[in-house]
């Protein structure tokens, strides 16, 4: 014979748990767009076509953009920029800390700078 039992304590607490997560998520979200707005009107006015199609790209990613960075091959496939004009694109992008830069040369990947 099975005890049955009004006690939905446990249920309570799962439910919680799941209202909590969502609550979460629905912040980071907030706070991600927050500040993908902030940082892009920091360029604003002062970044070509190209460069607003590459950081909007990179957006699409989520907060952390591209796992391990975006890398120049990358900003010429999102773009369709010459090499030198993908490097010349994405040195304005750090200087107006748009991007930050890690790595050298063939290891170089920009990330979303969103402190600057």
């Amino acid at each position: 014979m099975s005890s049955l039992s009004n006690s939905i304590d446990e249920w309570l607490d799962w439910f919680s748990g799941i209202v909590l997560k969502a609550q979460q998520r629905t912040l980071d979200r907030l706070h991600f767009l927050l500040a993908k707005a902030k940082l892009l009107d920091r360029p604003r006015g002062r970044i070509n076509a190209r460069q607003e199609k590459a950081l909007l790209r990179v957006f699409a990613e989520g907060p952390d953009g591209f796992k391990g960075g975006l890398s120049a091959a990358n900003y010429r496939t999102i773009t369709d920029a010459a090499p030198a004009t993908a490097t010349r694109d994405l040195a304005e992008l750090v200087e107006l800390e748009a991007f930050r830069k890690e790595g050298a040369l063939r290891h170089t990947r920009y990330h979303l700078n969103f402190g600057g």
